[in-house]
């Protein structure tokens, strides 16, 4: 099928590339138009404290927005000083309908440290964040500065803030500056792997048509369903990674067939033929992982998964339909308006080259090599198993300025951490308060609690009360369950932000095995049927893992430990990762390794088709598709290493997460482990016996049983 769509490109190679013209410039359209329509909601339904903070919100108007903590510092008793009282009401009215808390609303020496000379208040600001969403940090501080009477010390603090100083302000590089340095990156890397004008311009044009292209699908999909907003950045750098992967491996496979003396068609047919299923069979492993996050019981993350899908699958539509016709339009001078010096430009046999020389030692020493990659990948997977998905402490944010000032203040004056992420109990058909109020003073691990008086809507009302640690620690999380169990029957219901954060972990961990699973499944069953064996699946999916976990074990070993990520990003050890990140990194990296063996597998699988040789096949394999994996690793490292750009620590974690598992990946994984494992495997490889085929819907493969050549080697 792929050759006769090969053979139709070429004579039509001039409506094809007019049409991709025609819907990429509509694309543009698009990208504009899909921008006003982005769901920014975070919802977790069903889950209890989120249904509390929802019903809160609907009675309160508050209550899904973490509070501002002013805090007051004076030398003598701070209670006694006159106008603190007015400087809260003034920070709490630039976010009209703010709902507060503190020694003047309560009269409660919760709010007060044990030496009488620092006060908090706190400033539950009105709404539901989104990523557009403001609780005016700057104005609220202003206003609460100025009204502070003389003698008295305030300052701002609280989750926001503290993430705002952390991040120094600033909102980080947008959809289209990201997309632009990734691809002034990726021409940089191109030049450098091609050395030619057309074959570095070719990736860049599918990259460009695929990810316009993927807006407007996007677009129409919004009208279906809501689409976060978040797939914006994954169209801009999944698509341009994904498409300009597969623009090189037809462009490497053409050139190739050029090079053996083949006519542009029937070169182009032969790149069809191969490359292009090899593409094929990548996409789809690249959607499956993304397709399935909806598994997840929140529509946010599901969203993801639906967008997500269509970033692969347009760049294979573009790989299989526009890359050939350019190709076809360019033939041989593909090769043509050299950029490098001759002796750099790649004109020879792989085999006879690096890769070549690489690919010969791994064969004759596949033991050594291989337990070299086994020990980097153990090293890194020990630490990935000390994985913390949670919310950095307020502690650990880096930064400086007000927010840190209070932060400090608070820690100094003996204050809980624990104030920055109250817990807000909702309390619900007249139940009484003071109970409740009881029995939290009693559950181990509150610090206080305390009933504001003003906090009352007809039936409904609210208790706070301040966990002793914070509201991100290891240690929140049993106190949680305590409060829980003694809310039992009193009519009261666990609310806040650190609840509602536990429950999204709960949400998305406690369902990790079923995400896990289906990829794995699909997965298997595309490998198996692709490559007729059951034995290189099952390799691949385990290599994948474990390059999987040994990529959390970096950013673990960055990031949650600290080593390096101080001196390079100024972020001391959060000990612990933003817990959305190791569930996008496996979304994004589980499909885009599997890129990297397919391409390999595809070439290898041809090979030993030909030869029936496992040992040539590994070889050739491996020197053919070196070059092409660690060129496609590079260009989607660079673009995951711009999102390290941003202030913000999540992204830090994210890009670098990604950045750092690619290349990881590429080299140790791809080029150690997978060749010196095929290599020990031998005839094992191509293992698919009958009863296996048969529901594969393909031809069954015995090694062992089928003559071969006198080359065999095991």
């Amino acid at each position: 099928m792929l050759a006769r769509l090969a053979h139709v490109i070429v004579r039509r190679r001039r409506a094809v590339i007019g049409a991709w013209v025609v819907l990429t410039l509509f694309g543009g359209f698009s990208a504009g138009q899909v921008s006003k329509r982005w769901f920014e909601s975070f919802s977790i339904p069903g889950y209890s404290a989120y249904e509390a903070n929802q019903r809160t919100l609907k009675t309160f108007g508050t209550g899904e927005q973490a509070p501002l903590v002013a805090v007051f510092h004076s030398a003598g008793k701070v209670t006694d000083a006159a106008g603190i009282k007015n400087a809260i009401a003034a920070a709490a009215k630039v976010n009209e309908g703010s709902r507060v808390s503190s020694f003047w609303s309560t009269g409660s020496d919760a709010y007060v440290s044990k030496d009488g000379h620092t006060t908090f208040a706190e400033i539950y600001p009105p709404g539901t964040p989104t990523f557009s969403s403001s609780v005016h940090i700057d104005q609220v501080r202003a206003k609460l500065k100025a009204a502070t009477p003389a003698g008295v010390e305030a300052n701002l603090t609280g989750r926001d803030p503290i993430i705002d100083a952390s991040s120094g302000g600033g909102q980080g590089p947008s959809v289209l500056t990201e997309a632009v340095i990734g691809g002034a990156g990726s021409l940089v890397i191109l030049f450098f792997v091609f050395g030619t004008l057309p074959a570095v311009l070719i990736p860049i044009a599918i990259a460009v048509a695929s990810i316009l292209n993927t807006f407007s699908l996007v677009w129409a999909l919004t009208y279906v369903t809501n689409v976060s907003i978040i797939v914006q950045f994954l169209i801009a750098l999944v698509g341009l990674g994904v498409a300009i992967d597969y623009a090189l491996l037809m462009i490497f496979r053409f050139r190739d067939e050029l090079r053996e003396g083949e006519d542009v068609e029937t070169a182009l047919v032969e790149t069809m033929t191969h490359a292009g299923r090899s593409v094929i069979v990548s996409g789809s492993t690249v959607a499956v992982g993304l397709l399935s996050m909806v598994i997840l019981p929140l529509p946010f993350i599901r969203s993801i998964g639906i967008g997500g899908m269509l970033i692969p699958a347009v760049s294979v539509i573009a790989a299989i339909t526009l890359a050939p016709a350019l190709l076809a339009t360019l033939g041989t001078r593909i090769n043509s308006v050299r950029l490098l010096p001759k002796r750099f430009v790649d004109s020879g046999h792989p085999e006879d080259g690096w890769w070549g020389r690489w690919a010969g030692l791994v064969m004759r020493r596949p033991v050594p090599v291989a337990a070299v990659g086994l020990v980097i990948v153990g090293t890194l997977v020990y630490s990935g198993l000390q994985l913390n998905p949670s919310e950095a402490q307020a502690k650990d944010f880096p930064g400086k300025g007000d927010a840190i000032a209070g932060r400090t203040a608070l820690a100094d004056a003996g204050v809980s951490p624990g104030v920055m992420k109250p817990f807000d109990v909702l309390v619900e058909h007249g139940a009484s308060r003071q109970p409740i109020v009881d029995k939290l003073r009693a559950t181990e691990g509150i610090a206080a609690a305390v009933a504001p008086p003003d906090w009352r809507r007809g039936s409904s009302s609210l208790v706070e009360a301040f966990p002793t640690s914070d509201g991100a620690s290891k240690q929140v999380r049993s106190t949680i369950k305590r409060v829980r169990a003694a809310l039992n029957g009193t009519g009261g219901t666990l609310g806040g932000v650190a609840a509602e954060d536990r429950d999204f972990v709960k949400a998305v961990y406690s369902n990790f095995p079923y995400v896990l699973g289906f990829v794995v499944l699909v997965t298997f069953i595309l490998l198996a049927r692709a490559f007729r064996s059951l034995v290189l699946p099952v390799k691949a999916v385990i290599l994948n893992l474990v390059s999987l976990a040994a990529a959390y074990g970096i950013i673990v070993f960055i990031f949650q430990q600290g080593h390096g990520s101080e001196a390079i990003w100024n972020v001391h050890a959060t000990q612990s990762i933003i817990p959305w990140i190791p569930l996008m990194i496996f979304a994004f990296l589980f499909g885009l390794s599997m890129d990297y063996e397919v391409f390999m597998l595809t070439r290898m699988r041809e090979a030993y088709d030909e030869s029936g040789d496992t040992k040539h096949s590994v070889a050739l394999g491996l020197a053919r598709t070196g070059k092409l994996v660690t060129s496609a690793a590079l260009v989607l490292m660079f673009a995951f290493f711009v999102l390290s750009s941003s202030p913000g620590v999540d992204i830090k974690q994210f890009g670098i997460g990604l950045a750092a598992g690619i290349i990881f990946d590429a080299t140790v994984i791809r080029a150690l482990l997978v060749p010196a494992l095929m290599r020990l495997l031998g005839r094992w490889n191509w293992w698919l016996p009958t009863w296996a085929a048969r529901p594969l819907r393909t031809r069954p493969s015995d090694p062992f049983a089928e003559a071969r050549p006198a080359t065999e080697s095991a």
